[in-house]
């Protein structure tokens, strides 16, 4: 059986401070298999910054112990430099170089890098690699960044919101990108705030709640547990009103009048019920049957988060 690539067994990390301090993590147990693509959700606050740090050996756990690629992170640093690479949020970058020379400088540092034209090309990089970096754009910059975390072959990659300032066309280029990494048996532990980029990519989810793992399972087995209601929406005729009572008892229905055409929302638990019953109570056109997806996940995870964030704007 394949070792683990990162395995927490009980880690926490306290920051001491007035009233006691604060506990960022607070006993997370997780592991990450070879070849898998972890997204890591989580609300402002959750610990995710801070478990990445650990990751990565940036910072040391308060207690508990982590192991990445059979190594301590922040004992063994010269395994996590070679072997791990990270894209963060923000970085400080030479500005005066271009990316092509970024790019160049940072390949001549490992022993087998990747080819600095497949990763120009792959990340979309072509029209700026004799820009120098102060002149880029944010999302020019992204792209850098994550560029440079791929040049070295990692077989661990962590990306930080490695999404943010991309327009839609770089995007999907990203996460091919990460597809790839994954096809060659590499490992990626993904944070995002996309539950649909978290959905695209990633085998696992895990979710990070007030510092503890809320949360981790298969994204069609999250929604499956968390948030089983799906939405069946359609339009009909406004006097159709009256005859859509009994869809109330199959769950929760809204109703839209636009002109003479009534919009149709119900949320339930059994979609099927209701697509059955709507030919004998409606002429029903337009129809849409979702799911609640990871966004419905996390609202039910996070709910207590949720609802006071709502009380403190209100």
């Amino acid at each position: 059986m394949a070792q683990d690539v990162v395995r927490f067994d009980e880690v926490s990390k306290h920051y001491p401070g007035p009233g006691g301090g604060t506990t960022a993590v607070d006993g997370l147990t997780l592991s990450i298999s070879p070849g898998e693509v972890l997204g890591l959700l989580g609300p402002n606050g959750a610990g995710k910054t801070t478990t990445l740090e650990m990751l990565v050996g940036l910072r040391r756990p308060t207690s508990g112990r982590i192991s990445v690629l059979g190594v301590d992170p922040a004992a063994d640093r010269d395994t996590v430099r070679r072997e791990v690479a990270i894209q963060p949020q923000h970085a400080a970058l030479f500005d005066h170089q271009s990316v092509e020379e970024m790019l160049r400088v940072w390949a001549s540092l490992y022993p087998d890098p990747h080819d600095v034209d497949r990763v120009v090309e792959q990340l979309a990089l072509g029209e700026c690699r004799a820009v120098r970096v102060r002149k880029l754009s944010g999302g020019q910059r992204q792209r850098l960044l994550v560029a440079l975390a791929l040049i070295s072959r990692p077989q661990l990659l962590v990306l930080d919101e490695p999404s943010t300032g991309l327009d839609p066309v770089a995007r999907t280029q990203l996460w091919e990108v990460i597809r790839d990494v994954r096809a060659e048996g590499r490992t990626v532990v993904l944070s995002t705030h996309s539950m649909e980029e978290a959905q695209a990519l990633s085998d696992r989810v895990a979710i990070l709640h007030r510092g503890r793992l809320a949360a981790c399972d298969r994204p069609s087995d999250l929604v499956a547990r968390f948030a089983p209601e799906r939405e069946v929406e359609f339009v009909t005729d406004s006097a159709a009103a009256a005859s859509l009572e009994p869809l109330r008892q199959m769950g929760s229905v809204e109703l839209a009048t636009d002109a003479d055409r009534l919009r149709v929302r119900v949320r339930t638990t059994d979609s099927d019920a209701v697509l059955a019953r709507l030919p004998e109570l409606c002429r029903a056109h337009d129809l849409r049957v979702t799911d609640a997806g990871l966004d419905g996940v996390f609202r039910s995870v996070t709910a207590d988060t949720l609802a006071g964030v709502a009380g403190e704007a209100s």
